[in-house]
């Protein structure tokens, strides 16, 4: 059973700095694209940033060198570092798995953590 289990999140105040984990267990961890995605409330889920299985990195033009992902393949994990925080950060923060097998996508989710920017 694959298991994606988020934590890290909380609240901040305007320029602060947390950092996300992301544990998966039931895949073999180093073959698959990790991610970040938020949902704001009453927007749609949005990505935030990528890494590959082999370290490449893509991020959303808003946390442009804001935020870093990373991962830890030795500890199954993913993070999302994320530093000058805005209140426009706010959102359920979201860990996804993705692999390609063939032409089929298998993605899995995490239940999300909460991120709230306030002062």
């Amino acid at each position: 059973q694959v298991q994606l289990v988020e934590s890290g999140g909380g609240l901040v105040q305007p320029g602060g700095s947390l950092r996300l984990s992301c544990a998966a267990s039931g895949i073999i961890f180093s073959i698959y694209d990790m991610g970040w995605h938020r949902q704001a409330p009453g927007k749609q889920r949005e990505l935030v940033a990528t890494i590959t299985h082999g370290g490449s990195t893509n991020y959303a033009d808003s946390v442009k060198g804001r935020f870093t992902i990373s991962r830890d393949n030795a500890k199954n994990t993913v993070y999302l570092q994320m530093n000058s925080l805005k209140p426009e950060d706010t959102a359920v923060y979201y860990c996804n798995a993705s692999r390609m097998v063939l032409t089929t996508r298998y993605t899995y989710w995490g239940q999300g953590t909460q991120v709230t920017v306030s002062s």
